[in-house]
């Protein structure tokens, strides 16, 4: 039975304190009647005794204490699924701003889903093509995997994000059975436009599921917009056995968000100000993802966000590596050097790769050139460290190829700009290319059969 109360004590911002209410429990959504009719909506954020902390979706500008009334609707936030959610845009609370109907729903979800028991999980062990080198070659990303992009303010995350979106598919017979979950956290008008026509104008709409949650939306709809879009991606992997890759972005709003309600609770603060349950909280959303045993269906999901500072040590980023399966981290010193999409590719690292390349998942040689171009890129970059304080003249001559490397490696494995879409296996033949211009002698990591099967090959 939904009760009103008229008991309604204090506003304190987005907060307000209930007095004297019964049956209320954490999280359940609420309604607060106006005297002009108004309707606006809260949730409950904390329960002490009779008394209920709830925040409100709106401002709290008008609300008049005496006469205001407040229902508990006896359930939390809600999304209502349907596999019509396909190609629709919604806003951050999950209700459709693109101008078409309302979902049809199968079923209304509570959007605060629980992790994924380890002991139901499957391990993911199958290649996501995104068709980025950096990517694809080097920090492979595997079916049922969390794999977050480390970007700073000011460089491409947006653009990267859109071309994953775009690009990405799995290989083989269930390549028809993907979906893309998008849930932009946070973001501008412009940036909101941008990824609505890009997915539009590429036909990637039709595949996707697109939630936008703007700057001027209030902080609690932030806090709700990734885990609607994970409620969503949920109902199509493990109830229509889909493939979905959801990507986040940007965490670094969603954390603000947090520490903003923290703050307005009164919360004792922890590293930064940022509350002391950040960990647990990017917890119970990152560990939705995954494969369950048997089921078809699986969530990889790709995070990103950005570092304040560009500090790898900021709680956001850092919090985010012990949870998730690596990180791809994006560098400043690149983008300014025109390379596109700028992935600094040395401290990246995807810790499934293993698991999903080799003969069968993508090519047999893919191991060993992978490791090949790792070591390759590494010692070109001591060797123009060393270039630039000794001189030119005192490298030798295999040195100078390491030197020569290391720049076309930027300039054509890197820098593939955001529209250009390649295959597994030509991003494996342009490794071969770049390894060419080496000494057959320094190519150690690759076994001799590859080579002579590739080398040969790229060098023709």
């Amino acid at each position: 039975m939904i009760r009103e109360y008229k008991t309604i004590n204090e506003v304190n911002g987005p907060l307000m304190v209930v007095r004297n209410v019964e049956g209320v429990t954490y999280d359940e959504l609420g309604e607060i009647e106006l005297p002009n009719g108004d309707v606006r909506r809260c949730k409950v954020l904390e329960v002490n005794g009779d008394n209920a902390i709830v925040q409100l979706f709106e401002a709290s500008a008008g609300i008049n204490l005496k006469d205001s009334k407040i229902r508990f609707l006896g359930h939390p936030l809600e999304l209502a699924v349907s596999e019509d959610m396909l190609g629709r845009v919604f806003n951050g609370m999950g209700q459709p701003i693109d101008g078409g109907p309302d979902i049809l729903a199968v079923e209304n979800r509570d959007i605060n889903g629980l992790a994924m028991n380890p002991a139901a999980r499957n391990y993911p062990n199958e290649f996501i093509q995104t068709g980025i080198s950096t990517i694809d070659g080097l920090n492979t990303l595997v079916r049922g995997q969390k794999l977050p992009i480390f970007s700073g303010s000011g460089l491409p995350h947006a653009n990267l994000a859109a071309q994953i979106a775009r690009q990405a598919k799995v290989l083989g017979g269930d390549s028809s059975n993907f979906a893309v979950v998008f849930a932009a956290i946070g973001i501008t008008f412009e940036e909101s436009e941008f990824f609505i026509q890009d997915f539009r104008r590429t036909g990637a709409l039709e595949r996707t599921v697109l939630f936008t949650n703007l700057a001027n939306d209030p902080a609690v709809e932030r806090i709700a917009t990734p885990r609607m879009a994970l409620t969503a991606a949920e109902y199509l992997a493990f109830e229509k056995g889909m493939h979905v890759l959801v990507i986040l972005t940007d965490i670094t709003n969603y954390a603000e968000a947090l520490r903003e309600v923290s703050a307005a609770k009164k919360e004792v603060p922890g590293r930064r100000g940022y509350p002391g349950y950040l960990y647990t909280d990017l917890a119970t959303m990152y560990e939705r993802a995954g494969r369950r045993l048997n089921n078809e269906g699986s969530i990889t999901m790709i995070p990103i966000l950005t570092m304040p500072e560009d500090d790898k040590t900021h709680p956001i980023p850092d919090l985010t590596g012990y949870i998730t399966e690596g990180q791809i981290i994006l560098s400043r010193d690149l983008f300014r050097a025109g390379v596109v999409p700028p992935v600094d590719v040395l401290p990246s690292l995807s810790r499934l790769k293993d698991k999903g390349i080799g003969e069968g998942k993508t090519r047999e040689d893919h191991s060993g050139t992978m490791n090949q171009l790792f070591a390759a890129y590494a010692t070109g970059k001591e060797n123009k460290e060393l270039m630039s304080i000794l001189g030119e003249a005192a490298l030798s001559p295999t040195d100078l190829k390491y030197a020569r490397f290391a720049d076309e490696f930027e300039r054509r494995y890197v820098s593939q700009g955001f529209d250009e879409n390649r295959s597994i296996e030509e991003t494996l033949d342009l490794g071969w290319e770049l390894l060419s211009m080496l000494p057959v002698g320094e190519l150690k990591r690759i076994k001799q059969e590859h080579i002579d099967k590739y080398l040969l090959k790229n060098e023709q």
